[in-house]
């Protein structure tokens, strides 16, 4: 499996941070440059324990859809979400968020495994993991800029 961590402190107290990153609207508008958008959004419009989500997204000119689930909800400390259905063979991202002497400090731990076996763990190797954190950088400075404006 590949993984990677980012941290990015944020100028914002912790519950401010904790319910940006469960904000699905704020999700899409992140992830705009990819027309990213929600097939199915979670009950309700905001994710809870359990709340499945699909997402339709375009990466390398390929149309993908990911529906996942939000689980193990801790405000204004943690949640977790993994992939049910979609393009990679395992997906699991844990967020964390910690009080900072300048706000808050947000760690993604992103652990994945693309499928194709062999050739998978190629591509994740080469490729996909530097992708994959580009990606959550991108949509961690949107989230950033959104709560430090």
């Amino acid at each position: 499996m590949a993984q990677f961590i980012l941290e990015r402190v944020i100028a914002a107290p912790p519950a401010d941070v904790f319910a940006a990153s469960l904000d699905p609207g704020l999700h899409v508008r992140s992830m705009a440059r990819y027309d990213e958008t929600m097939v199915e959004a979670p009950e309700g419009g905001v994710f809870r324990e359990g709340s499945t989500v699909t997402w339709r997204a375009k990466h390398f000119g390929i149309p993908f859809r990911l529906r996942s689930v939000v689980f193990d909800i801790d405000p204004p400390h943690r949640f977790c979400d993994r992939q049910i259905s979609g393009p990679f063979g395992a997906f699991l991202h844990e967020h964390v968020f910690e009080e900072h002497p300048h706000g808050t400090r947000m760690r993604d731990t992103v652990t994945f495994r693309s499928p194709f076996g062999p050739i998978g763990r190629l591509v994740d190797a080469v490729f996909m993991r530097e992708y994959m954190r580009r990606t959550i950088d991108e949509r961690n400075r949107a989230l950033a800029a959104e709560l430090e404006r």
